[in-house]
């Protein structure tokens, strides 16, 4: 394990090197950094801000790497469960670097990998351009979303996504690359870099025109099903488990028909109002959310034979 020494000297040298607004802690509570409000400490987390932000976080990230220090990218923190006993090394939180980068021209809009979804979809709409309306409500990252190849509504990063800026550690350099979208690489909820040592920087949006009034409408009415969906009552991750079309029907649909609704397991639940949201009602562990993942996992397969596979990440120290 790297010692707080290490780090600190790590993030000094980087810092010299690259110089940008940062805001550095030790042992901070990943409760503070996830949608479901539980885990434990972070060895260091990091948040660099400002226009220097690409540049000091490759430096860490191939510095740490190369002294066999641990590195994750934070993104919103939407669709991760950080384990009790934290996350070893550092994490870089992305979410210093937020907002649009440019325009190419009048249908296309880059976002830097840390603005929220929710403010993508709000600009968008500002700039009289369709196509990340599903994003409204949604939290999380623009860099999380093209990561997991966000999904809902029928709709899919992917399918508005044309290019992604990356800084690529997986050579004896770090490479800062431009990608132009391969949508055969993508899949449901899967993109290439779910396997790549990259640090996402931007990505870039192919729109269209339509009248502001319909896109605004069309945000409100999903935000509106997110509300009535419950989604916003407790700390969660969203849905639990990804759907799979083999199995004729939604995953929470297969959970509810099994009576599965309201599970318990110490302070995590099964929303009693939708099988496929595990919920943290006030005091839940970590520990406690995983073992329900397992338990609803366990059941279904018991009684139907399916295998359910988790949407949400599993990040840190895991016993």
């Amino acid at each position: 394990m790297a010692s707080r020494e290490t780090i600190a000297r790590l993030i000094e040298k980087c810092g010299k090197e690259n110089p940008c607004a940062l805001d550095a802690r030790f042992n901070e509570s990943m409760a503070n950094h996830s949608t479901f409000k539980t885990g434990g400490p972070a060895d260091c987390w990091v948040k660099p801000s400002g226009d220097g932000f690409p540049a000091f976080a490759a430096s860490l990230f191939a510095a740490a790497r190369a002294e066999s220090v641990p590195v994750f990218i934070l993104g919103g923190g939407a669709n991760i469960l950080v384990a009790d006993a934290g996350i070893r090394g550092i994490v870089i939180d992305t979410g210093g670097w937020a907002g649009e980068v440019k325009r190419y021209d009048e249908n296309t809009l880059e976002f830097r990998a840390g603005t929220s979804l929710d403010d993508a979809a709000e600009i968008a709409a500002g700039a009289g351009l369709s196509g990340l309306e599903f994003l409204a409500g949604m939290p999380g990252s623009i860099g999380g979303a093209v990561w997991m190849n966000a999904r809902c509504y029928g709709c899919e990063v992917a399918g508005v996504l044309t290019e992604t800026e990356i800084f690529d550690f997986s050579g004896a350099q770090a490479e800062r690359k431009r990608l132009p979208v391969n949508r055969s690489e993508f899949g449901y909820k899967r993109s290439p870099f779910q396997n790549r040592a990259v640090l996402i920087l931007s990505a870039a949006f192919q729109l269209n025109r339509k009248n502001a009034v319909q896109i605004r409408a069309e945000m409100e009415k999903y935000r509106r099903d997110r509300v009535e969906k419950g989604h916003y009552r407790f700390p969660s991750a969203g849905s639990a488990f990804k759907n799979n079309k083999d199995f004729g029907k939604p995953t929470g649909k297969i959970i509810d028909e099994l009576g599965l609704r309201g599970l318990q397991i110490g302070g995590a639940q099964v929303a009693p109002w939708h099988g496929n949201l595990i919920i943290n009602t006030g005091n839940a562990s970590s520990a406690d959310i995983r073992a329900l993942v397992n338990e609803v996992s366990a059941r279904v397969n018991r009684e139907t034979g399916f295998i359910l596979e988790p949407e949400i990440l599993f990040a840190g120290q895991w016993e």
